[in-house]
Formats: C-alpha cells, sequence, structure tokens
C-alpha cells in the first residue's frame, strides 16, 4: 500500500480536498451568483446567463439606486441596523464575559442551577421566544420601538456558556490569587489581568452576537410596524415583496444590489477581527 511520506494515505488527501471544494464551492456560489448579478441592470437580469457578467457594468449606477431610492430609505435601514448590532451586540457581548467569567472563577449557592438554567436556555431556539416577548413588550409599551429589537438582543445564553467554559482554562486561579494577594480589587484584576487573557473568547462571543443580531429578522417583523425602524433584513424583504407584485419589477436589481451592500461590514468584521483568533491561538505556545 502507497503511503506518503508522513504516513498518510495519498487517495484520502485528494478525497478530502475534493470534499473541501465542493463543499467552499456550494457555499460560495450562492455569494458569486449575487456578486454578478449586482452589475447588471434591470433588463439584463431576465435576459441574461445568472452565473456570469454581461453588457454593461452597472455596480456603480445599481449602488447608487439602492442608497437614493425612496429618500435614501436603506441608509436609514442601515443605521438602524448599526445601532442594534453596537448596542445589542456589545452589550450582549460585555455582560456575557461579565457573567460567564464570574461563574468560571467564583463560587456562589446555586451555582449548579444556575448552570442548568444556561444550558436550557441555550436549547430554545429564538423564535420559539419571539411570540412571548412581543406580548410581553406589548404591554409594556415598548413595541415598534428600537428597544423592542436591543433588549432581548442583550441576552445570550450561548455567549456566557462559551465565555463560562473559556474563561476556565485561560484564565489562571493562580493569577488571580496572586493579583489580589498585591492589593488588586475583583474589578481591577478584571479589566487589567483577566481581560487581555479573554480577548479570543471575546471577540468569538462577539462575532456571534453581530451575525445573529445583523441577520435577526423574525423578532424585528412582529415586533416593528413602521419602516423607519426596520433594518436591513426586514427592509429588504419589504423591498422583494414590492418586486414581486405587479409594477414592482423596476426594483428588482435594487433588492440584489442592498443583499450585497448588507453582506459586506460583516465579511469587513471578520477579517478586522480574525487577528484576535489567530493571537490566542500563538499565546501559551512558547514558555519562557
Amino acid at each position: 500500500m502507497v503511503r506518503s511520506v508522513h504516513g498518510r494515505d495519498p487517495r484520502k488527501s485528494v478525497l478530502l480536498t475534493v470534499v473541501t471544494a465542493l463543499l467552499a464551492g456550494y457555499a460560495l456560489l450562492p455569494l458569486f451568483w449575487l456578486v454578478v448579478n449586482s452589475t447588471k441592470t434591470q433588463q439584463q437580469l431576465f435576459s441574461s446567463f445568472g452565473l456570469w457578467f454581461s453588457g454593461d457594468f452597472a455596480l456603480w449606477d445599481n449602488i447608487v439606486q439602492t442608497l437614493t431610492y425612496d429618500d435614501g430609505v436603506f441608509l436609514r435601514w442601515f443605521g438602524n441596523t448599526l445601532l442594534y448590532v453596537a448596542v445589542g451586540a456589545g452589550g450582549a457581548t460585555f455582560l456575557a464575559t461579565l457573567a460567564g467569567y464570574a461563574l468560571a472563577k467564583f463560587d456562589f449557592p446555586g451555582k449548579r442551577a444556575v448552570f442548568a438554567v444556561v444550558l436550557g436556555a441555550v436549547a430554545v431556539p429564538g423564535t420559539a421566544l419571539a411570540v412571548p416577548t412581543f406580548l410581553m413588550f406589548s404591554q409594556m409599551g415598548l413595541t415598534n420601538t428600537p428597544w423592542s429589537i436591543i433588549l432581548p438582543s442583550l441576552i445570550s445564553p450561548f455567549g456566557l456558556y462559551l465565555i463560562w467554559v473559556f474563561a476556565s482554562e485561560a484564565v489562571p486561579t493562580e493569577l488571580l490569587e496572586a493579583a489580589r494577594m498585591d492589593g488588586a480589587g475583583e474589578f481591577r484584576t478584571f479589566f487589567t489581568i483577566s481581560s487581555r487573557l479573554l480577548a479570543p473568547g471575546f471577540v468569538t462571543v462577539l462575532l456571534f452576537t453581530i451575525v445573529a443580531t445583523w441577520n435577526n429578522y423574525f423578532l424585528p417583523l412582529i415586533m416593528l410596524s413602521e419602516s423607519t425602524w426596520y433594518p436591513l433584513t426586514v427592509g429588504l424583504n419589504a423591498w422583494n415583496a414590492q418586486a414581486t407584485t405587479a409594477g414592482g419589477e423596476a426594483i428588482y436589481h435594487l433588492v440584489i444590489t442592498g443583499s450585497l451592500l448588507t453582506i459586506v461590514p460583516i465579511v469587513v468584521a471578520f477579517l478586522f477581527l480574525q487577528r484576535y483568533w489567530q493571537s490566542g491561538l500563538a499565546a501559551g505556545s512558547v514558555k519562557q
């Protein structure tokens, strides 16, 4: 039986490469379709092959039309989404980091019960809580306001659990005891020592919450009745519904271009924050 220098079967390596390439193609094909069709005019969308460029390059014109259509409502939706992400996802990550760190490094009565509640909350899908949340917020008079989106986004059971597990191994208890012996308080220890060690876990939870809040659709759909507070997901769906009606086909290219613009910030966030993962993986690999 032929094996490579490292003792691996070459056929398995080729098979793994082929399977990986197929999965990558499957994942990238919709993105490629989106990029290609964002460069076409409304007429070219229905008269040319969807997986390749054709005719005039109309991407910049489509972007301008998307940003200016209906008095620039797309920019309003974009600003709303940034608000929900900055306050909701940022707040959820910060709270999850504080709670996860406390659960990992402090002992208190009822800790096992909290652990069970967190695991149970992770198992419950967010869509199952959307209707009860709507009924509760409607009684409080918070529906059709930004708070109806921000407040539910502040809770991230999965992020809390992830920080809990990560902090248990990433933050040595001996280091915390040494800081306490030097007279450092708990808050000072957390913000000057523990927060740096928790950076990879913090960034991981931040990316999860950013993506979840950015792609949040069902909750804003039932909470918001005025388009002025729509996020991008609900706003683009409203455009798509308009495009499928009689006489609304003229904005179909705006739906596609708007979808492309919507995913750009997520890609930028991943590219910008991935260096924290790399530094976290390298930390502790070399001892002095």
